[in-house]
Parts: structure tokens; sequence; C-alpha cells
């Protein structure tokens, strides 16, 4: 009589050394509700949907021909951005930005990005330096084109905090920037502001190539004054 094959175990190599559970080799893709808020945040930074204005779930939906389910979800994670409030009985509204919460938001941006300003100056290597005066450059031609200038810019910043190596400040900041965009009169869209933020940022590079840190952090923080100057 044939004996029954003896049952099949995982080999040692496909299972975790510590004896957890392998994780499958493909992972499902990402959520619904993550698309519908990334066009929703999308919808918001272009001014479809307006600071202060109510947002129609049914008709959003019908839009995104989805259910109100995972538009719900989606307005969760923008009410914890802080693009979107929810207020009770009434519904999700985009949230429009008081002078004091662009104040705070210019504030908080100054003391983070100077800090990251300091630390690049006097610790980043060669090459991040390189990608710095890349970007600056870019910023240089982008100067006539206020979109572009606009998105360089943000590229710059980032750069430089993610060169920076603190995690929890490019979050942070990352989560400060995307309010900053509910601003009605962002600060680049001042009359002459784009070549005054210029002039600011070539001279906070002189102060990287210096690897003067103090320079640098006072240089990135008079960056944040003059902008909340022209954004009030």
């Amino acid at each position: 009589m044939a004996t029954a094959p003896a049952p099949q175990h995982p080999r040692a190599a496909d299972a975790p050394a510590d004896g957890t559970a392998a994780l499958p080799s493909r992972l499902s893709p990402r959520a619904l509700y993550q698309d519908v808020a990334e066009r929703l945040r999308q919808q918001i930074f272009a001014r479809q949907l307006e600071p202060g204005s109510w947002i129609d779930e049914m008709k959003l939906a019908a839009e995104y021909g989805i259910s109100r389910t995972p538009l719900r979800e989606a307005l969760k994670v923008l009410a914890a951005e802080g693009l979107v409030t929810m207020k009770v009985r009434r519904g999700a509204y985009v949230t429009e930005m008081s002078r004091d919460d662009v104040a705070q938001v210019y504030h908080l941006l100054g003391l983070l990005e100077s800090d990251a300003a300091a630390t690049v100056a006097t610790h980043a290597g060669s090459a991040d330096r390189q990608e710095l005066t890349q970007l600056h450059e870019r910023l240089e031609a982008q100067v006539r084109r206020r979109d572009a200038f606009f998105a360089a810019n943000e590229q710059f910043h980032m750069a430089l905090l993610r060169i920076a190596g603190n995690r929890w400040a490019l979050q942070a900041v990352l989560d400060l920037r995307k309010v900053m965009k509910l601003n009605r009169h962002h600060s680049l869209f001042k009359q002459g502001r784009l070549a005054e933020s210029l002039a600011e940022h070539r001279a906070l590079m002189r102060a990287i190539d210096a690897r003067d840190g103090a320079a640098a952090a006072q240089l990135m923080k008079a960056h944040f004054e003059s902008g909340l100057e022209a954004a009030a």
C-alpha cells in the first residue's frame, strides 16, 4: 500500500529566522480612500475647492464614481492634515486660514527650517551641497514663471530638510506646507516677491557654501519673516 506523502513544510529560507509568519511577496495596492484623498488635496491646492467652501459629498461621490464611504474616509485624512474642517451636523469645509493661522505657520516653519539650514551649512557633504546648488540654479531659471518657481522653491526647501536628517522636522514641515497652501494670499504671489525670495536664497547659499551655520540660520529665519510680511 502506498503511503501518503509527508506534509510539505516551508523551507527555512522561506520563513523569517525569528519564527514570525512570512510576509506576502506582493503587497496589495493602497486603499481607494488614499487615492480619493490625494485627488481632493490637489483640488484644494488648485482652488477648485475654495477655502471656506462646503464640500458637497454627494456631488463629489458622483463625480468620482464612488460611494460616500471612501470619500468620508478621505475627508478624515484631510481633516487630520488641517486641510478640511469637520463641523457637527454641517459637514466638511475646506479650512480657511486666519491671519493668526498664517503667522503661526510661518513662525514654526522659520524655526524648523532655520535649524535645518544651520545643520546643512556645518555638516552637509559635497554631494548634498551640489544637489542644493542645482536646485538653486533651477530657481534662478524659473524666476519669471511663478508656478514653476513655486514648485522649484518647495523642492529646494524640502531637500534642505531631508539633507539635515531630522525626519520628525521633515514630517512637520510637510504638514505645515500643506496648510500654508490654503492661504489665499500666498507670499510668493505678491508683486516683486519672487525676485526678493530669490535674492534671499542667494544669500542663504553663500552662507551654506561658507559653512557658516549661524548666518544660514539667521538668513532662513529672515526669509520666512519676509514671506509672512508679503503674505499679510
